[in-house]
């Protein structure tokens, strides 16, 4: 291949995808993401001294406080791994580019002493892996030269509480809105509040989906990229709040640090709505394997959010 082209293929091997996976699994099972740590930081503050809220938060803090310290799970539920490698369309992409994320996981999860919670068949064979495996991994191609592995810890409890609904089309945005409400009152609870809640509105059945989970990805306050649903983020999070479930459901201001939204076009008579629940150990990682700026490889340690 020309040399350009060889370039831009470095930093995008089976080798370094499977390097930055086993590295993000290891730091997202024992460390809290830094944008939550604030947010939780900023809840605790605006809570009553004396309330219930601030003492569950007090313990979220001192629990990922010593998650960090001693490098031990801050959930017991140390979930499943999704793996999603975002590359820009200018980027070669060997095949085999993730062939080897399910041995790093199976690694990580064996050294790091991490909970085994995945089943080889839904329905035909609940018998435990043994190793975590297999990692629930995408490849997302996007505008751009750069590449970045983003990989997320997600645990039943919030998973379970998270559902897709397929609107009416006139339901509209007061449709929407009551479907992010009605899934916060139903499930919350089961969630581990407070909640991260990703909402993805439009696309297809299976697509939605895939947009509310990207949308946890998002450092929490960063607003949606358009003015109307930055808008509609701060609407929904009020509206949540609103509802005084509070940290851990026992009550209080803060039931949700952030609702972010991600929307796409849909079919004329559709319109499809996930909510997708992040607990308050929102564990995820963005590595950035080849430089969105220069299409270079990253520096080996770079890059992580």
């Amino acid at each position: 291949m020309p040399a350009d082209e060889e370039g831009l293929a470095r930093g995008l091997t089976r080798e370094a995808v499977a390097a930055a996976a086993y590295a993000a699994v290891r730091a997202c099972a024992v460390t809290l993401r830094p944008d939550v740590r604030a947010a939780l930081e900023a809840a605790r503050a605006a809570e009553g001294p004396e309330s219930r809220g601030a003492a569950v938060l007090d313990r979220i803090l001192e629990n990922a406080a010593i998650g960090t310290a001693d490098a031990v799970p801050i959930c017991q539920d140390t979930g499943t791994v999704w793996a999603c490698l975002e590359v820009g369309r200018e980027l070669l992409v060997p095949g085999n580019v993730l062939d080897g994320v399910d041995d790093a996981v199976a690694r990580a999860y064996r050294d790091g002493a991490l909970r085994m919670s995945v089943l080889a068949d839904a329905l035909l064979d609940r018998v435990n892996t043994g190793d975590n495996t297999p990692a629930f991994t995408e490849l997302r191609l996007v505008p751009g030269r750069g590449a970045t592995l983003h990989v997320m810890l997600k645990g039943g409890g919030s998973d379970n509480a998270s559902r897709v609904v397929m609107l009416a089309p006139g339901a509209g945005r007061d449709g929407v809105r009551e479907a992010v409400l009605d899934c916060v009152r139903e499930k919350a609870a089961n969630a581990c509040p407070p909640l991260i809640i990703g909402v993805g509105v439009g696309a297809t059945f299976d697509r939605v989906a895939s947009l509310a989970k990207h949308a946890l990805l998002r450092p929490v306050g960063a607003p949606a990229s358009s003015n109307g649903a930055a808008a509609f983020e701060a609407e929904l999070l009020e509206a949540v709040n609103a509802l005084g479930i509070g940290p851990a459901a026992l009550g209080g201001a803060t039931t949700a640090l952030a609702v972010h939204l991600e929307t796409a076009p849909c079919h004329i008579a559709a319109l499809p709505v996930a909510v997708n629940m992040g607990c308050c150990a929102m564990r995820s990682q963005s590595v950035e394997l080849v430089s969105w700026e220069t299409g270079a490889p990253a520096a080996e340690k770079g890059g992580a959010r």
